[in-house]
């Protein structure tokens, strides 16, 4: 199973745990995975098409997916997978 990294304003869904584990060889299953586990979270890292959302940044062992293969994104049992709401302001 990969391990989660779970930022602090999503702990909600993992009863305030900041790492969790879930299973699956891609990204995208790994996170299906992870909703399934933690009900509601889905929602707040993939928008209603199934897209990580703009807001969101997924890292897989310290690389952003969007740099790799995106969601389809090999995942292995030891990796590291990180979700960073981006921050904004002026």
């Amino acid at each position: 199973m990969a391990t989660l990294r779970i930022p602090t304003p999503m702990r909600a869904f993992t009863g305030n745990q900041a790492e969790v584990s879930a299973s699956g060889a891609t990204v995208r299953e790994v996170l299906t995975d992870l909703d399934a586990r933690h009900p509601g979270i889905g929602g707040r890292v993939l928008d209603e098409r199934g897209a990580v959302r703009r807001y969101v940044n997924v890292f897989l062992n310290d690389e952003d997916i969007r740099a790799l293969s995106g969601l389809d994104t090999p995942v292995k049992d030891a990796d590291r997978i990180t979700l960073i709401p981006a921050m904004a302001g002026g």
